[in-house]
């Protein structure tokens, strides 16, 4: 189709999907050519989907154990006719109970939930949509602080017309929120005559995989009550937490505070993060395994990952091995990485941080054996870079005459040569037909 001739609607064609972005260019750089440890070994590892596989067994068990609860099985079809008609489109009450008890149990029964007061949607990016939707106009905006999860720029700007301004948190104080942070951003927006309804965060943090304070989360309820603008809360990893400090949910902090208004408060979950864990208290002590083999496996070469201490995810800082510290030197790193070494990971630029050199890595999605394949790619590959850059700094000093300790990131010839080769990956389209201007 040489234009659109109006056939599709502005939503349809507005460029908004978020989808051209390095974050879901590696998801088709992995789907092109997957790896199998047998049939493709040689093909891209998938570390770029926060998805938790660890605890799939167990629910298995645990569906085998329990048939009654499937209405596809004999002892549970009796349920069948009572749920196959219509139903009230607030949700099952009995579902709704269900879910208020859970969050109640992830918050370590500190807070109750008034089954009445939960809203169910398809998924949490439903969630995410239809509060956008109800909180804000088109032209409207949530602050939020980077990095922040790249689908979010999809899930509530699309079709919503909202628009996400960030709040710049750096690493010198482990990319914590600031009420300087979120002062700055606010009056940027008012200066250019953005209309603010809101904040929104992610407790437990993706990609960082922290959770917040509670003094950070009383700076928001503050900040947020004082402006009458919402604070949404995702909090879908609240039950993946392996370590301390525990997670504070901000339902706890606005039972404490006697001026919060509550109706200023959302809170975003699902099910797809954290059910099935074997203790939705303390999430499961499996992830800290995987962790430890992984962010140890990367010590070894030098490389380090921000403390973390929830989600399924590390926060890889590799700025040491950028030739430039520039978006554009990020992607180049990011682009060798997929495209020869092999590993889908994500490049914080795709999280809007501002400090380039960082990546998103998943851990939970593949067993232990993938996992030391996956660390000795990334060995071999800091070898080699380390190797050039000593060689590099070699030259550099014979030719100057001099003993500087001047740094100089060189990648290998054959990694250069071969991104010169390979052609920028494209991003994966919407199924949705693009206009021409």
């Amino acid at each position: 189709m040489g234009r659109n001739d109006g056939l599709l609607s502005r939503i349809a064609t507005n460029g908004r999907h978020g989808e051209d972005s390095p974050y879901f260019d590696g998801w088709k750089a992995y789907e092109s050519d997957p790896f199998h440890p047998r049939h493709n070994p040689g093909g891209v590892i998938q570390m770029g989907l926060s998805e938790n596989q660890l605890s799939l067994e167990l629910i298995r068990e645990w569906i085998k154990n329990h048939p009654e609860a499937s209405i596809c099985s004999a002892e549970g079809l009796p349920q069948f006719m009572k749920i196959a008609n219509f139903q009230d489109y607030h949700g099952l009450p009995a579902f709704l109970q269900g879910i208020a008890k859970l969050m109640e149990k992830v918050r370590g029964g500190r807070v109750k939930f008034d089954p009445n007061r939960v809203v169910m949607s398809g998924g949490g990016t439903g969630a995410q949509e239809t509060l956008a939707f109800c909180l804000a106009d088109p032209g409207d905006a949530f602050l939020v602080p980077t990095p922040y999860y790249p689908a979010f720029d999809r899930d509530l700007r699309w079709r919503t017309g909202v628009e996400l301004l960030p709040v710049h948190c750096t690493s010198s104080n482990q990319f914590r929120v600031t009420k300087t942070a979120l002062e700055s951003a606010y009056e940027k927006a008012r200066k250019d005559n953005i209309r603010v309804k809101g904040v929104l965060i992610t407790n437990p943090s993706n990609p960082l995989g922290t959770t917040m304070d509670k003094h950070t989360l009383q700076t928001l309820v503050k900040f947020v009550n004082e402006r009458r603008i919402h604070l949404v809360c995702d909090e879908l990893y609240g039950a993946t937490i392996f370590k301390e400090p525990r997670f504070v949910s901000i339902s706890e902090v606005i039972e404490e505070d006697p001026n919060c208004d509550k109706n200023l408060i959302h809170i975003a979950y699902s099910l797809s993060k954290d059910f099935g864990l074997p203790d939705s208290e303390s999430g499961s002590c499996i992830p800290t395994t995987t962790r430890w083999i992984f962010s140890s496996g990367l010590e070894e070469v030098g490389i380090r990952c921000l403390d973390g201490n929830a989600g399924v995810f590390c926060w890889m800082d590799l700025r040491h091995l950028l030739k430039e510290a520039t978006e554009d030197g990020e992607l180049e790193l990011w682009r060798v990485i997929v495209n020869n070494v092999k590993l889908n990971v994500s490049p914080g630029s795709s999280f809007h941080c501002a400090e380039p050199g960082w990546f998103r890595v998943c851990i939970t999605n593949m067993d232990d054996d993938t996992t030391h394949v996956a660390l000795k790619r990334i060995r071999t590959f800091v070898y080699r870079i380390n190797g050039a850059d000593a060689e590099a700094r070699m030259v550099k000093k014979k030719k100057r005459g001099d003993n500087s300790a001047l740094r100089i990131i060189s990648l290998p010839r054959r990694f250069e040569v071969e991104i010169s080769r390979s052609p920028s990956l494209m991003s994966p389209q919407s199924p949705l037909v693009h206009a021409t201007t």
